[in-house]
């Protein structure tokens, strides 16, 4: 088994759509330790976070943060913990069209 130390995913999503932020590998774990939500405008922002497990189409049980704020430049820190099997899937959402970057860091365990 090793575990790799690295990036899940990086996204800069565009506005009013759920986009993925990361899928688990085939044949892979991970745990996703720390998320960074960014919002790159002087406004104030919103942002949603969903888990849903892989072959699960979304809904409201996949949500774990719902419509949080994140002041204008100024950058939320989530420490999470969540552990994921292969294909499960991180999507993210932001009502304003390039408003916020999402990076997920964590480990991938093969």
């Amino acid at each position: 088994m090793a575990i790799t130390y690295k990036v899940l995913g990086q996204v800069n999503p565009p506005a009013s759509g759920l986009t993925t932020l990361y899928t688990v590998p085939s044949n892979t774990q991970a745990v996703c330790s720390t998320l960074s939500i960014c919002n790159l405008g002087s406004a104030l922002n919103t942002y949603r976070l969903a888990v849903r497990p892989s072959g699960a189409t979304i809904a409201n049980q996949h949500y774990i943060v719902y419509d949080a704020q994140v002041a204008g430049n100024d950058s939320n820190f989530l420490t999470m913990g969540l552990s994921l099997n292969a294909s499960d899937v991180i999507s993210v959402y932001t009502p304003s069209n390039s408003g916020i970057s999402f990076n997920l860091f964590g480990s991938e365990i093969t």
